[in-house]
């Protein structure tokens, strides 16, 4: 997004649209490698929604390794305005959808 409205001049105004809806959700960061412009475009968001917009936000890294996924630079104040205010929901034990695989359950067959 960053990188297609950065050639317009239009960050700010895609930036803007992204935020319009009540609940922004980011689902399983850090899963696939952050390249410099995800990163930013994931900070801008979090700060254009900062105290205005709730935000969903999902990973398999703990906030504390932000900084493996991108500059810590970008990760601190990301981080920061990500847990200030938040209700966090930390979540563990065995993956449903492996289990089921595995059992055979959860499949339909062909």
């Amino acid at each position: 997004m960053v990188r297609r409205h950065r050639s317009r001049d239009s960050v700010n105004k895609a930036i803007d649209q992204t935020i319009n809806a009540d609940l922004g959700c980011f689902d399983d960061i850090g899963l696939l490698p952050v390249i410099a412009d995800v990163a930013e475009g994931f900070y801008r968001v979090v700060d254009a929604a900062y105290e205005k917009r709730s935000l969903g936000v999902s990973s398999n890294t703990h906030p504390g390794g932000f900084d493996k996924l991108m500059l810590k630079a970008i990760a601190t104040p990301t981080v920061d305005r990500t847990l200030h205010h938040a209700h966090v929901s930390q979540a563990s034990g065995k993956l449903i959808r492996l289990i089921q695989a595995q059992s055979g359950k959860g499949t339909q067959p062909i």
